[in-house]
């Protein structure tokens, strides 16, 4: 059962109208037929609560987590929901909500911490990185020279590019078929540059 799924058959069962739930929740009705319908997926936390408090659930068992009886032995898949930025400013709070577009699951664990985010151009379509897909991202300040991270320079919006470091320089290497796209080369006494993350994972819907 999905999620859209979940909130129709409790709507129902409390004897709410869409008008009525959407009342509660604090969204108009068109938004609670999209939810029920499954054209809106990636609800954002905040809707998820809401929706569960008004519907006396849970957010895990409107988002399907729940568990059910299992045999002995056998461990529960418990997939991490992450949240998908669209993008990262700087100066902002890296989960700012302006930010946030949704959220996704990674079966990822180890105690780290991940988010995903959405890629813009093609910088990185020569491994496999277009323009669109997800990449998944573990939080770390530091990554080893060759790996793919997430990059804050200076004021600019976070890129993501190939790492390779020195005492004194970072240079961020694109993997393009576009040849508009060239090393970028930052002395660091003049250019400030902060690693968010490793890129550990890519994901993308046929």
């Amino acid at each position: 059962m999905t999620t859209g799924e979940r909130i129709k058959q409790l709507r129902l069962a409390a004897k709410l109208s869409q008008e009525e739930l959407g009342a509660r929740v604090g969204v108009q009705k068109a938004a609670i037929h999209k939810y029920e319908s499954g054209r809106v997926v990636n609800l954002k936390k905040s809707t998820v609560d809401r929706l569960a408090a008004a519907l006396d659930t849970t957010p895990a068992y409107l988002l399907g987590l729940d568990e059910s009886p299992l045999p002995g032995g056998v461990l529960p898949y418990q997939p991490h929901r992450i949240p998908i930025l669209g993008r990262i400013s700087a100066g902002l709070p890296i989960y700012a909500e302006q930010n946030i577009e949704g959220y996704t699951f990674t079966d990822l664990n180890g105690g780290a911490e991940y988010f995903a985010l959405r890629v813009s151009g093609d910088s990185m379509n020569a491994i496999g990185i277009n323009d669109g897909y997800l990449i998944v991202v573990r939080r770390q300040d530091e990554v080893e020279n060759g790996e793919v991270a997430v990059v804050l320079v200076d004021d600019d919006d976070a890129t993501v590019k190939r790492f390779y470091a020195t005492d004194s320089t970072v240079t961020l290497m694109p993997q393009s078929t576009n040849p508009v796209h060239q090393p970028q080369i930052y002395d660091l006494k003049k250019t400030r540059i902060k690693v968010l993350g490793k890129v550990v994972k890519v994901e993308f819907t046929l």
